[in-house]
């Protein structure tokens, strides 16, 4: 009986074990990010290996070739897994659409407290990946591109900011807010490395000055 006992008390302390491990990673924790781009140092480096070409046309350009919001988990897609992810406090319906909650933009410094407020910007827009290199990719690779949760491409942020961008590269465009430039140039050279996309050569210059001051 004291083997039984023993073999009990062991399994105990083990379910006991394994739940809190799950809680590790169950719990809710503080404001998640963007993963985090490389380093100023690797961006130089990655930089320096891009192709440098005259950009591309956009003829034949859709958003459509882009197929983006797709179903990431259960009923929740892209959007709305950024829009938890990079939120504090989300609370998401039965359908995952935010209910509450807070975002910072941290391209203007805004907070916003309801989602239709955000806009979930591609670090690399669309158009801008289609002219530097995505005309060529089949739509299976830019739906990837259009929904990559594992590089430093998708943010939440305030959406006439996000407008006011649009398809612009760093040359014509970068966040209001300057505290985030280092930020910024550096998810933009690590998505177009890991994409073999394009710079023209104002980008690159713009984007070597950026990096330069970081």
């Amino acid at each position: 009986m004291s083997g039984i006992y023993a073999r009990r008390l062991s399994v105990a302390a083990a379910t006991a074990a394994l739940a809190a491990t799950s809680a590790l990673f169950t719990a809710p924790s503080a404001q998640a990010a963007m993963p985090t781009p490389v380093s100023a140092a690797t961006a130089r480096t990655y930089l320096g290996q891009l192709t440098v070409s005259a950009e591309g046309s956009s003829s034949g350009y859709s958003r459509d070739k882009f197929p983006h919001w797709i179903t990431q988990s259960g009923a929740c897609n892209t959007r709305e897994v950024i829009l938890k992810r990079d939120g504090v406090n989300v609370q998401q319906n039965s359908s995952c659409a935010a209910v509450s909650g807070s975002w910072h933009s941290p391209y203007d410094g805004a907070t916003w407290k309801a989602a239709s407020d955000v806009d979930i910007d591609h670090m690399v827009p669309l158009a801008e990946a289609w002219r530097s290199g995505a005309r060529s990719w089949t739509n299976a690779q830019r739906q990837s591109f259009a929904n990559d949760l594992t590089r430093p491409q998708l943010i939440a942020v305030t959406d006439n900011v996000n407008q006011a961008k649009g398809d612009k590269d760093p040359a014509t465009w970068m966040p209001p807010s300057s505290s985030y430039t280092c930020t910024y140039v550096r998810a933009w050279v690590h998505v177009k490395k890991y994409y073999n996309l394009s710079v023209d050569s104002a980008e690159k210059s713009a984007l070597q000055s950026a990096l330069n001051g970081c």
